[in-house]
């Protein structure tokens, strides 16, 4: 998740967010291990947790490195509405994705 930190759409709550996520995930070059159960908690928080409107927006916008207008052409929505989507997704991910860290 980290590819989109840098985003011109990202408020400072949104940017927290994605920074909180990638910290619980941890550098992948520090601890693999752990890196990778994380990576596995997150993905099953996405197929599992999320709405199916923000998984779909999560998953065009970070695996599949659209951007939100392009996103919001392709579902036929306001481009506010996929920036919002994609903000209470992030925030489901990091708020789940807590109770796993000890």
């Amino acid at each position: 998740m980290q590819k989109r930190l840098k985003s011109e759409f990202l408020n400072q709550e949104e940017f927290c967010a994605d920074k909180e996520i990638s910290a619980l995930i941890g550098d992948e070059n520090s601890n693999t291990v752990k890196h990778s159960l994380m990576l596995k908690i997150m993905n099953s928080i996405i197929e599992n947790d999320l709405t199916e409107r923000q998984r779909q927006m999560i998953t065009m916008y970070y695996f599949q490195h659209i951007d939100i207008p392009e996103i919001a052409d392709k579902l036929g929505v306001n481009r506010s509405t996929v920036s919002r989507t994609i903000s209470r997704g992030r925030k489901n991910i990091a708020k789940k994705m807590k109770y796993f860290v000890a």
